[in-house]
């Protein structure tokens, strides 16, 4: 991603290349997204698209159904209705019958209960750059996720608010997990910045950002598959964990006494004589600035 471009679009290109490369299939691939996107230029933008976007929502969001049937009274009535009923996620009056509903019982979250409101949109905000025409109305279905407890009982649980849109109609007990699932991903980047010290390095280009960032997913591979080959080195207020189910984390802590078992594979380094150094009378300059990508602009 270039500084300026626009995350949206960026997105909208990366999931059609990634349809390129994987060519067609049965399945409809799900996307997600957290709560930095907004889902109505992507529903808008991957219209055509044979996928399916999840989207966190903030939880004072309001939406509309759809619009009733303006009775033609005369010869001038009007322009047709926009916008239904309102649904405002904060006002559960404002709630009609779900048109979709999932009970089930989870180990780790307790009573799950997932309901959706399909036909629904958003109001079209008017957007710098699109004249002063009338922006098109997306409709999706508005999810909502509620729990009874978090893993490690740490807080009470909140609402979950996701905006879906795709083919068909959301399959709600995938819908809900897929997006549990990205919780995960989120531990990751966690450990891959404070342990692995994926932000530590200070470079200059983004092409040794880019080479960086392959040498940490590379360590992060090897933590995973070195999970049955090194013994559990807990903190004393840690719990023993199976080997199937060790932290990267962990297996970091005891890497150290695998790496004389591996071996190297590389021979050791020869001195090719020394450097004759910057040449005399040449300045390096500045060196290039490049501007903080921030997901806000």
């Amino acid at each position: 991603m270039v500084p300026g471009e626009n995350i949206h679009a960026v997105a909208v290109a990366q999931i059609r290349a990634l349809l390129r490369r994987q060519g067609p299939s049965e399945a409809v691939p799900l996307f997600v997204f957290d709560a930095g996107y907004d889902p109505v230029p992507l529903t808008l933008a991957l219209a055509e698209e044979p996928v399916a976007i999840l989207v966190r929502m903030r939880s004072d969001r309001c939406f509309f159904g759809e619009p009733p049937h303006k009775a033609k009274v005369g010869y001038c009535c009007g322009p047709p209705f926009r916008h239904g009923a309102k649904f405002d996620c904060k006002q559960p009056a404002t709630w009609p019958a779900p048109t979709g509903e999932h009970h089930e019982e989870d180990a780790l979250y307790g009573p799950v209960r997932v309901r959706c409101w399909a036909g629904l949109h958003a109001r079209p905000k008017r957007q710098v750059g699109h004249g002063h025409g009338r922006r098109p109305v997306v409709p999706g279905t508005v999810v909502l996720v509620e729990v009874s407890r978090l893993p490690g009982h740490s807080r009470e649980p909140q609402v979950l608010w996701l905006w879906w849109a795709g083919p068909g109609a959301p399959d709600l007990p995938v819908v809900w997990r897929a997006y549990v699932r990205r919780f995960d991903l989120e531990h990751t980047f966690r450990l891959i910045k404070q342990t692995l010290n994926w932000t530590t390095p200070r470079v200059r280009h983004p092409e040794q950002a880019d080479r960086w960032t392959l040498l940490v997913l590379a360590a992060y591979t090897q933590l995973r598959l070195a999970r049955p080959l090194v013994a559990d080195r807990r903190l004393p207020w840690e719990r023993p964990q199976a080997a199937d189910k060790r932290t990267p984390c962990r297996v970091q802590r005891a890497f150290g006494a695998l790496l004389p078992e591996l071996g190297s594979l590389a021979s050791a380094p020869r001195p090719c004589g020394r450097s004759p150094g910057r040449p005399k009378g040449r300045l390096s300059g500045h060196a290039p600035r490049y501007q903080a990508i921030k997901r806000s602009a």
